[in-house]
């Protein structure tokens, strides 16, 4: 997969994800792009990572995200149940990324997909 299209398709699975917790808001999607420019430089360094770029711009927005705004997204699957938590992209550094409930030790959604998940 060509780098550049390998990273606007990293950016357009974590914008779906964003708009579908509501939070794609104009600073929230400048993250986006800050994590996109970061990765930029990595998987040149690395073209056999083109894979892995969804999870790791998700990580990397998730990790922004909760220093500027707090956790997300927030586990469906364990709402109500008392403190709320965040899904984390597993694998860490791997193909094929999804958002996990860790704690229920479940796969939530695929990276760009919180949108089918009621």
């Amino acid at each position: 997969m060509e780098l550049e299209q390998a990273l606007h398709a990293a950016r357009a699975l974590v914008l779906a994800d964003l708009v579908a917790g509501g939070v794609a808001e104009a600073d929230v999607v400048n993250l986006v792009e800050d994590a996109v420019a970061h990765r930029r430089w990595w998987v040149e360094q690395w073209p056999q990572g083109a894979e892995y770029l969804p999870g790791l711009v998700a990580q990397d927005v998730q990790d922004a995200l909760l220093e500027r705004h707090g956790r997300w997204p927030l586990c469906p699957v364990c709402t109500g149940s008392g403190d709320p938590h965040a899904l984390e992209v597993e694998p860490e550094l791997g193909p094929d990324p999804h958002w996990a409930c860790t704690k229920q030790a479940v796969l939530v959604a695929p990276i760009g997909s919180l949108a089918t998940v009621h």
